[in-house]
């Protein structure tokens, strides 16, 4: 490269990273020990099928300890994440703690804070993210933050330069009136939408077909929460993920729903909850090879023209157009998607 060329384009574009498109496109849940175990099996075997870490895995406490059991659940997350040492592979696991309550509130004994206290106790090093589940301000982060961080400390990569990041669940009017203000939170990282809790936080009001894969995009309450967390989330550079799909065995209806979130709504990740709807959410949230090769060449021209205004095929481009060109080859980046070998250099050595 010339040393015009080697000017890293997201030194060049303003904003070029403002939606954090490293994170992986699927977020795969899953709470019973064998199927955690399987799960990081998938994974592994998806970052050499797509040459990325296409997939993160959240371990879940939350709906995945049976009650009375929580402690076990806990120990037996963290001995999986000891044993399997998933970051070392090049692999993303979170984990979805307990939900903060009045005992955590009041600094007494709490299944969060015991989730906390074992898992990231024994294995913060191997946690990508920690999942907060219903989340109604800003004030329940920062509350979290500060009981994550006496437990995380200085170990691993997490330092008071890189704190453990947080991923944000909001599943209820409350939550969304507050969403912007969560967004804001320096340490959110993420907000993914709860759909199931939202609708049933509004007392039998919304009906059940709006938990659906095809009602979710229809009911006008529903709707708007998308939005507006989609919306808090670009406006605060934060990555936006999609809910679930429950519809496990439908591949249709669950290729519909993520394209959907991904082309009307705003939506660059979204939930798995079974290991089949894994790769269907990864192509609906891929750019197509059209897409790419046309990107390229806008980027190409770009580069030859040291980043002022071209004209290709009788369009103009410049830096605004750019911006969203090279967005969209980091998105094929991590999702596996071939790209030129020109191009290479700019997603293997940071300038």
């Amino acid at each position: 490269m010339t040393a015009l060329r080697s000017l890293h384009p997201r030194d060049v574009l303003l904003g070029a990273q403002s939606a954090q498109v490293g994170l992986p496109v699927c977020d795969h849940y899953c709470g019973v020990f064998p199927r955690m175990v399987k799960s990081l099996e998938l994974q592994r075997t998806l970052i050499r099928e797509y040459g990325a870490c296409v997939m993160d895995v959240t371990l879940d406490c939350e709906d995945g300890a049976p009650i009375g059991f929580e402690l076990a659940h806990a120990h037996s997350i963290a001995e999986l994440l000891l044993t399997n040492k998933p970051s070392d592979a090049g692999a993303r696991v979170g984990v979805r703690v307990h939900t903060l309550d009045n005992s955590t509130l009041a600094g007494q004994s709490s299944h969060f804070k015991s989730d906390v206290d074992i898992i990231l106790g024994a294995a913060a090093s191997q946690v990508a993210f920690v999942m907060l589940p219903k989340v109604e301000c800003r004030a329940d982060v920062d509350t979290a933050c500060a009981l994550i961080d006496q437990v995380v400390g200085q170990q691993g990569p997490y330092s008071s330069n890189s704190l453990m990041p947080i991923h944000v669940l909001i599943e209820s009017p409350a939550a969304v009136a507050q969403v912007n203000a969560i967004a804001a939170h320096p340490r959110v990282q993420s907000l993914s939408f709860g759909l199931m809790d939202f609708v049933s936080a509004h007392g039998g009001a919304i009906p059940a077909s709006a938990m659906s894969a095809h009602g979710q995009f229809d009911h006008p309450l529903v709707v708007r929460a998308k939005l507006e967390i989609a919306n808090a989330a670009h406006a605060y550079g934060k990555v936006p993920s999609h809910c679930v799909v429950t519809e496990f065995k439908d591949s249709q209806a669950l290729s519909l729903a993520a394209t959907q979130a991904n082309q009307r709504f705003g939506y660059t990740r979204m939930w798995s909850i079974h290991p089949d709807q894994v790769r269907t959410i990864v192509a609906a949230f891929s750019p197509q090879l059209d897409e790419v090769a046309h990107a390229a060449q806008v980027i190409e021209a770009a580069l030859d023209a040291h980043w002022a205004p071209v004209s290709l095929n009788q369009q103009l481009h410049d830096r605004a157009s750019y911006r969203y060109f090279w967005q969209l080859l980091e998105r094929a980046h991590v999702t596996g998607v071939v790209l030129p070998e020109s191009l290479l250099p700019f997603f293997t050595v940071r300038h």
